[in-house]
């Protein structure tokens, strides 16, 4: 009975060292790899197992659901043709990485002399893009009291920026609140947007501001930019309202000088219309009467 138990045993060892031995199994280091936009990086598709001697190699790009050649027929193909190899024993070494590059990765190996003659393993790439220097706008003069908003954008990072602004080369706290420098501004940050925005402008709020944008890939900056702040001119609103009132004044004064003038006619309310009699003699003769003409005697 033992004796049939051990035979047992070492035909099952003997079964599964051979399914071993004659499927073909890959492996990875790592399944979600990153690196920056011009730099290299490797993915890696291991065999750990295999029988046959020349097993088919075959790498894919799938972009959007899309699959296309990276490397067929021993040779890479498709927009790596120039900037990628085959490493041993099937590594694919990326040179020179692009931002178009990110997408995943499928390594496939087929070996025909194997039982289990296919396996794949899938790759994501992410390829990081630094920033370029973003644009920011800054408004030159804001008098106190009032609102303004302070804006910086860039779309070429990868992954998306996030924003932070500086004033007089500090870095400005995301909530002024949790600084005591900056306790009494008004201001709110947003980092997604690259929005910097003042409820109600202060003096203090007056100096050199810029915007730096940044990733994992690294960091950019925008120019420094100054905003003035200047306090309401309440003299110069009391002219401009004492200018107004006089060209008004100007105005009516000139129309009454008008009239008075005679410039305009009209006829006395109480003037009253005579009918010139006629005669035999087709002559015309005027009334005696006086006619009142806007105090004119005829």
């Amino acid at each position: 009975m033992a004796m049939g138990r051990q035979t047992l045993s070492l035909v099952l060892f003997s079964w599964l060292c051979k399914s071993t031995a004659f499927a073909v199994i890959l492996r990875t280091t790592e399944k979600s790899v990153w690196t920056n936009e011009f730099e290299s990086i490797e993915l890696t598709c291991l065999i750990e197992s295999i029988s046959t001697n020349n097993p088919r190699i075959e790498w894919k790009k799938i972009k959007n659901g899309v699959p296309s050649y990276v490397y067929f027929q021993n040779k890479i193909s498709g927009d790596l043709e120039h900037r990628a190899l085959l490493r041993e024993p099937a590594n694919l070494l990326i040179l020179n990485a692009s931002r178009s590059d990110t997408a995943q990765y499928r390594c496939e190996v087929a070996a025909i002399d194997d039982q289990k003659p296919f396996d794949e393993i899938l790759i994501s790439l992410s390829v990081r893009v630094k920033p370029v220097m973003p644009r920011c706008s800054v408004p030159e003069a804001v008098t106190v009291g009032s609102s303004t908003e302070l804006h910086c954008i860039e779309n070429e990072g990868f992954p998306q920026s996030q924003y932070q602004w500086f004033k007089n080369n500090e870095e400005l706290p995301e909530d002024p609140k949790t600084s005591s420098k900056f306790y009494n501004s008004s201001y709110t940050m947003n980092t997604e947007t690259g929005s910097l925005k003042f409820r109600s402008v202060k003096k203090e709020d007056a100096g050199e501001y810029y915007c730096q944008a940044r990733n994992e890939a690294g960091w950019s900056k925008c120019s420094p930019q100054t905003m003035e702040v200047y306090d309401v001119d309440i003299v110069g609103i009391f002219l401009k309202v004492l200018g107004g009132v006089a060209a008004f004044i100007f105005v009516i004064v000139g129309i009454c000088q008008i009239q008075k003038s005679g410039y305009c006619s009209c006829k006395d309310h109480r003037e009253t219309n005579y009918k010139v009699p006629q005669h035999d003699n087709r002559m015309d003769y005027a009334s005696p009467d006086e006619v009142r003409l806007c105090g004119f005697v005829t």
